[in-house]
This record gives structure tokens, C-alpha cells and sequence, in this order.
């Protein structure tokens, strides 16, 4: 059995990972056994079958043999993440790694150090579409979605990084190429950051509205491919299905891992800088 603590139980993400786990029974014998974050409401009303209800993610040492960490604000990341990394713990940090490359190179940093496996990140690169977009090395990538950079949960990080990763993932590559300059243009509501990575020209349009789907257009010689992103019912399983893979592996990341793992924060960052 994997018992598996939770970090940060505001986001939908804990319900779906509860029913995955506990509920439906998809990962045989691994599930969660306990919530940080105190006797809270909604901690009472996820532990209703009896899990445990620990006050600070430290206190889920020795009461899990891995961690989900949930918390949408991407700027508490760092201090959540290297205490449990430190003692070992698989950790698993939900989008965005960090609120900032320098804190999201610290937390892979400490699990190479301690060998602890690690695995991060938005649930939008395994969506079917993203499938029938992959292919050859495009010549552009052009991703649209939701993302506020006036938003509660760190701004532009919270739901922009699903964007940035998904261009990555769509370049393809070991994700760890540093984007070229970049130009970011303003709008009501709007946010077009324009540069280049690896010599594809990747265009990310961040759109402040809540509702707007997520779309992603790719160039490749000779034709043009454009899908919506559209989430399936169970869009987080990939992930989990990833992080237990590699918790079960009990190797950290690799280096080519890490510097992938940064990579989209540091687009975010390079585009931010425009923003201050």
C-alpha cells in the first residue's frame, strides 16, 4: 500500500485524486490517508471516510510514503515542498512547480541532493487533442487559455503555466531549451508574450476571462493543425498515473528532468518581468 498525503486541500484537483484513489480504487492498494491544513470544513468534509487531519505538512512525516502537493498558489510551493523532500517523501507538486524559477530550481535542486523522486505539473499536456498535434518539429506553436496576472493565486503562474508547459510539450525536446528574447503585448483582458525556443516560434496568449477555452495551433511544413484542449472527465489521472510511476521508481530527476521541470516557470518569468 502507498499511503499518500495531501498538501493544499482548496483546489477541485483534491476531489478528483480522492475519487481516483479512495473512491474507485484505480491504484490498487495506493491512497490517500491524510489532509494538512488543520480541522477545517472542507478537510472534515474530504476526511469523511475516516483519514487523518494533520495541522502542517511536516506532520505528514512518517504518516505517508508519498505527498500531493495541491495548494494553487504556486509562491508557497518552495517552503511546502524541500521539508518533505528533505525526509525522503515522493513529492508530487501540482501546477505551477513555483511562483518563480529560482524557487522552482530549488525544489528539484533538493531532490537531486536527497534523492527523492519528484514530479510536477499541468494535467493540459496529456489531453487527447495534444495527441493529434504532436508530430515533427514544429516551425511555431501558438497556445491560448485562461490566465489572470492579476489573479489571487500568484497571478499569471496559477493558470498560465498550463499554457507554457503545453507549448513545451508541443516543441518537444527535452523542454530545456531558455526561450530567446521576449515580447509581451497588453490588451484589455489580454496578455500576447511572443519569442523563441529551440528555433520554434511559440506565441502564448493569456486570456483574463475564466470561460476561454484552451486551443493550441501548430506550423509545421506543409500544414497547419489547430485544436481546442478540451479537459476529459478524468484529465488528472495522467498525472498521478506519472508521479506514482516515479515515486515507485525511487530515483530523482534526472538533469535533463530538472531543467525541463524549470523551464516553464522561467518563461513565465521572462514574461512577468514585462508585466511589473
Amino acid at each position: 500500500m502507498t499511503r499518500i498525503g495531501v498538501v493544499g486541500t482548496e483546489s477541485s484537483h483534491v476531489d478528483q485524486f480522492l475519487r481516483l484513489l479512495n473512491t474507485e480504487r484505480r491504484y490498487g492498494d495506493s491512497r490517500i490517508v491524510a489532509f494538512s491544513g488543520g480541522d477545517t470544513e472542507r478537510n472534515r468534509a474530504l476526511a469523511a471516510n475516516g483519514e487523518q487531519l494533520v495541522d502542517e505538512p511536516r506532520d505528514l512525516a512518517g504518516a505517508v510514503d508519498a505527498v500531493l502537493i495541491c495548494s494553487r498558489d504556486g509562491r508557497a510551493h518552495r517552503a511546502e515542498a524541500i521539508p518533505l523532500i528533505e525526509t525522503g517523501l515522493p513529492v508530487f507538486v501540482d501546477k505551477p512547480l513555483a511562483a518563480s524559477a529560482a524557487d522552482a530550481a530549488a525544489i528539484v535542486e533538493a531532490a537531486r541532493t536527497h534523492s527523492t523522486p519528484l514530479y510536477e505539473g499541468s494535467a493540459l499536456r496529456f489531453v487527447p487533442a495534444i495527441a493529434e498535434l504532436s508530430g515533427d518539429r514544429p516551425l511555431a506553436v501558438h497556445v491560448t487559455g485562461p490566465a489572470d496576472p492579476a489573479g489571487p493565486y500568484g497571478g499569471l503562474y496559477y493558470y498560465g503555466v498550463h499554457l507554457a508547459e503545453t507549448a513545451l510539450q508541443l516543441i518537444g525536446g527535452d523542454g530545456g531549451n531558455s526561450p530567446g528574447a521576449v515580447d509581451v503585448r497588453t490588451g484589455d483582458d489580454v496578455v500576447t508574450a511572443v519569442t523563441t525556443i529551440g528555433g520554434v516560434h511559440v506565441t502564448l496568449t493569456f486570456v483574463a476571462d475564466p470561460a476561454t477555452p484552451f486551443h493550441a495551433t501548430v506550423v509545421r511544413p506543409g500544414g497547419v493543425v489547430a485544436r481546442e484542449l478540451a479537459l476529459p472527465r478524468d484529465y488528472t489521472a495522467p498525472v498521478l498515473d506519472r508521479f506514482l510511476a516515479v515515486a515507485e521508481k525511487g530515483e530523482p530527476p534526472s538533469a535533463a528532468e530538472a531543467a525541463a521541470y524549470v523551464a516553464p516557470v522561467a518563461l513565465l518569468d521572462a514574461i512577468t518581468d514585462h508585466l511589473a
